[in-house]
């Protein structure tokens, strides 16, 4: 899985990118994006740690990478060139990150702080794109299908008329109605409004109780946007991250902050993508899987080895929260919580598994 971060010059987005990958001395090239692979934080795979103690402990990890910032040319334009956008479509999912903050030191480039009027400038930059190369795509289209009649050529033009439809009305893709089967043939194209989007607002501490209020002015106003808006403080996180387990603790109390941006940041990852986790568990190692919602038992097996997907049986299966209340497998036998489940099982996050398999 991948995230991008994007955003104007002076965002605060490299500090964020650092703050994720718990390093204050990460370095971003100009004009080259950065990349660090993340371990997803898990309070129940910890745990499980504890009571299996094994010899190694694997996380789910997520790579991030961060986007160069875009700049004002010196007619006050910014320019998105194609190697940004190329840079931008690898991505599973995007956040937008922009700034509810002044400072005389670092200016903004537009000269004034409007998270509202950032987020809608990257909006339509990005749908932009998307108008211009399905204006393309039609146009070829069109004159291979008088040429040819592949049936998926027949398919494909009147989901991208539909699409340009969409985006001639200024909404991003991602608020389209899809079935299965057109996503399928969107895929390949990595349409830019169609990736899941998270919007990051970056605020200084002095805005920590009004982050709230102003949190909801912006959902009211992106209301028809389908994204998912969180605040986080640049500054205050990138200290947090240097920080201990405790000190983080004390730190986050003395600030009121709840949550650190690295676990929101994951957390709506995941919800963005419709992501999960499962567990397997032993004295060799503990681990946390990713797999899409609604997995079933044979897919999430097909995730540990192909093997076990083509050779499944039967998969034995506890809920974390189950096996933590009993802590052994025999207790949980006994309390009748631990089951076998076939193939069709639907596995739901936090499951523990094992798989029997030919």
């Amino acid at each position: 899985m991948q995230i991008g971060l994007v955003g104007l010059q002076y965002s605060g987005k490299t500090t964020l990118f650092h703050t994720l990958s718990q390093s204050s001395s990460a370095s971003t090239a100009k004009e080259e994006a950065a990349v660090e692979v993340v371990k997803v934080p898990d309070d129940r795979l910890d745990n499980l740690t504890k009571v299996f103690n094994p010899k190694k402990q694997i996380n789910a990890t997520i790579e991030v990478f961060d986007l160069p910032g875009l700049k004002m040319s010196e007619d006050n334009k910014v320019k998105i060139t194609s190697a940004f956008l190329n840079g931008v479509r690898n991505n599973d999912a995007l956040f937008y990150v922009v700034r509810s903050f002044a400072d005389d030191s670092v200016i903004h480039p537009m000269k004034s702080i409007d998270p509202l009027r950032d987020i809608e400038f990257l909006e339509t930059e990005f749908l932009l794109s998307d108008l211009a190369f399905l204006e393309s795509r039609i146009e070829k289209l069109k004159k291979d299908l008088l040429k040819s009649k592949d049936e998926k050529l027949k398919r494909e033009l009147p989901l991208l008329e539909k699409c340009m439809a969409h985006c001639e009305q200024e909404m991003p893709l991602r608020t389209i109605v899809l079935d299965e089967n057109e996503k399928k043939l969107l895929s390949g194209y990595q349409l830019l409004t169609l990736k899941s989007l998270g919007i990051a607002v970056n605020f200084d501490e002095g805005s920590i109780s009004n982050v709230d209020s102003e949190i909801e002015k912006i959902k009211l106003k992106l209301v028809k946007n389908g994204a998912i808006i969180i605040p986080f403080f640049a500054k205050i996180e990138l200290e947090l991250s240097a920080l201990g387990t405790e000190d983080q603790e004390t730190f986050m109390n003395d600030y009121g902050i709840k949550e650190s941006a690295l676990t929101k940041i994951l957390r709506t990852s995941y919800e963005l993508l419709g992501l999960q986790s499962f567990f397997t568990v032993g004295e060799d190692e503990c681990r946390a899987w990713t797999i899409k919602k609604n997995y079933t038992a044979q897919q999430a097996a097909g995730v540990i080895h192909t093997d076990f997907f083509n050779k499944f049986i039967r998969a034995e299966v506890v809920h974390y929260e189950d096996f933590m209340k009993y802590e052994s497998f025999s207790k949980c036998k006994d309390a009748g919580v631990w089951r076998l489940e076939g193939k069709e099982y639907i596995v739901k996050d936090g499951d523990i598994l094992n798989i029997r398999h030919n």
